[in-house]
């Protein structure tokens, strides 16, 4: 390993010459330094750069002018790479998060790639940081290659415990020292913490083994699960956030029954500083690559999975979608919704959730008849996924199509409830919809006026 002092000496065309397929690391790990000498370094042409998500200040990497020089192929937009990718700019992967190693391995091939590292521990080895997700399999392919590793040392990067590389895996490091991305998250509102006291209420018991994202309800979905007083939760996630952190602090989390004593994610975020510096060197997470974390198998063996996502809308057959707006309109990306919905569902006592407000910020409503024709579905009508919004819980397990339109057009706010059911009797393409009303209540669907007033305990 060659220790240089500033960054120029290593991002530069010698090293990332015409030709080259970079991958880098991202999210709260996302090498920034080296990504604004790519952006400012107008003689690196001609190459790709692989990223999911990636976050700090780096904006300028998909200015127009820099997406001539660099190709980006994005896994997981942020709000950097959603304007490049959705002007035709940039390129856009589907990739299930737990298959972005094998891809990475077998079909995209990285020669380069940059990471954002700490350490050294007592043994020589350099931790990944905040992010592993398919890190490891492009160093295999880099090295397969005779390719390169170069590396961010950050001293306010965190030693996360469970992946790590030896010294001698990395060619290239530079000292560097910048505050990481920080996820802040506004407090739930009173439409949050009803989705959430439906999900603890009715899912969530001791034992179970839970995953969950970052945003307001995953926020709300923690204080419910802390005033029910359940114990003895697992955690088995993509993403590690400071909600969880909450539920490990307060020992209620303690991996009892799970095979393993610790908890796992691939991708770690935290709302501020404070977060990060409790990652440090912390016995109780480990980081694992992409395909073991998110594995449909691996979620599956573990007891009571309760996997808890979000999603920009959902129709009346079932189908889910999440990372666009239409099919050319790309927010965000595919990622591990349907690993662990599916991963979830296989699991003994498990159960596959997507809570979401009912409306938009702008009153539109999430619940439509058709989604939007050609859009990515990150789950589909057959996939026995539950579905929580503020006023109430479909489960559509074991229930006609007509049975899953009726009951999830009662999961919509009041006036887009009357105009979804007036479609279903109306149109004449569902079979006897009416029927399927017991006292006005669908099959599967349990009513937020039901919850009112149950104690959580």
């Amino acid at each position: 390993m060659k220790s240089v002092k500033e960054v120029n000496e290593i991002i530069n065309n010698s090293l990332l010459s015409p030709g080259r397929r970079i991958y880098c690391s991202g999210n709260a790990a996302t090498p920034q330094a080296f990504l604004r000498q790519m952006a400012s370094d107008q003689s690196i042409t001609d190459v790709e750069l692989l990223s999911v998500l990636l976050l700090g200040d780096v904006g300028s990497v998909f200015d127009e002018d820099v997406c001539r020089r660099i190709t980006h192929r994005v896994i997981f937009n942020s709000h950097h790479s959603r304007g490049a990718v959705n002007k035709g700019l940039a390129k856009y992967q589907l990739i299930h998060l737990s298959d972005i190693p094998r891809q990475v391995k077998e079909f995209l091939k990285p020669d380069v790639v940059l990471v954002s590292v700490s350490g050294p521990d007592n043994g020589g080895n350099y931790s990944l940081g905040t992010t592993v997700e398919g890190v490891m399999a492009a160093i295999h392919s880099a090295k397969a290659q005779n390719g390169l590793v170069i590396a961010e040392r950050n001293d306010r990067m965190p030693f996360i415990l469970g992946t790590t590389v030896p010294e001698e895996v990395i060619d290239y490091i530079v000292d560097v020292d910048y505050d990481l991305p920080v996820s802040p998250v506004k407090k739930p509102d009173e439409l949050a913490d009803r989705i959430a006291n439906l999900i603890a209420h009715l899912y969530i018991e001791d034992g179970s083994t839970i995953q969950y994202g970052i945003g307001e309800v995953p926020e709300a979905v923690t204080r419910a699960i802390i005033d029910k007083g359940v114990k003895d939760l697992g955690i088995r996630t993509e993403l590690f956030a400071d909600a969880m952190r909450t539920l490990v602090e307060k020992g209620i989390v303690t991996n009892r029954y799970l095979n393993n004593p610790f908890s796992i994610a691939s991708i770690f975020l935290s709302g501020n500083r404070g977060g990060y510096n409790w990652m440090d060197f912390n016995s109780s997470i480990q980081s694992r690559p992409s395909d073991k974390t998110n594995s449909i198998l691996n979620i599956a063996r573990h007891p009571k999975m309760i996997a808890i996502n979000s999603a920009i809308g959902v129709d009346l057959h079932g189908n889910i979608w999440a990372d666009s707006l239409d099919a050319r309109k790309i927010y965000s990306g595919v990622g591990g919704q349907a690993d662990f919905l599916r991963g979830a569902y296989l699991s003994e006592g498990g159960v596959p959730i997507i809570a979401m407000k009912s409306s938009t910020d702008n009153g539109l409503s999430k619940i439509q008849d058709k989604c939007p024709e050609g859009i990515t579905t990150t789950a589909i009508a057959a996939d026995p996924v539950i579905i929580v919004t503020e006023y109430g819980a479909f489960d559509p397990r074991g229930l006609s199509i007509t049975e899953h339109a009726v009951g999830i057009a009662h999961l919509a706010a009041p006036e887009a409830r009357e105009n979804l059911l007036r479609h279903i009797y109306d149109s004449g393409q569902f079979h006897n919809p009416s029927q399927y009303l017991r006292n006005g209540i669908p099959k599967g669907f349990f009513p937020y006026e039901n919850f009112v007033g149950m104690s959580l305990k």
